[in-house]
């Protein structure tokens, strides 16, 4: 399976950071949508038609931010970010994350080539 995940202009950053391997855990809300994405998966990343394509090599679920952080580097998902305060203040940044994060939890995709 591939799925298409889009990031928006403002969040180019974080779309810069998982094409050079920086980032290495992409985290979402883990809704229906993105829970169907499973080891071996392809990802493409999308950010205003500029696209490259990862490999999902280990799948987290976590029902808490805070569950999240004590499973995975900080840095390895957030490798901008210093604290679990940024980390909650960039998910609530995303339209209707906090709702999200609350019924679904976060799902995480350890990236590769």
């Amino acid at each position: 399976m591939i799925m298409t995940l889009v990031f928006r202009a403002v969040d180019r950053a974080r779309f810069e950071e998982v094409r050079s391997g920086v980032k290495v855990v992409e985290t979402r809300a883990a809704t229906p949508k993105y829970q169907s994405i499973n080891v071996g998966d392809e990802i493409k990343f999308s950010c205003g038609g500029d696209t490259f394509s990862k490999k999902v090599i280990k799948k987290y679920h976590w029902p808490t931010i805070g569950e999240m952080l004590a499973e995975i580097p900080l840095k390895s998902a957030f490798p901008d970010l210093e604290t679990v305060e940024q980390v909650r203040t960039r998910y609530a940044s995303y339209p209707g994350y906090e709702e999200k994060i609350k019924e679904f939890g976060i799902v995480g995709f350890e990236l590769g080539e």
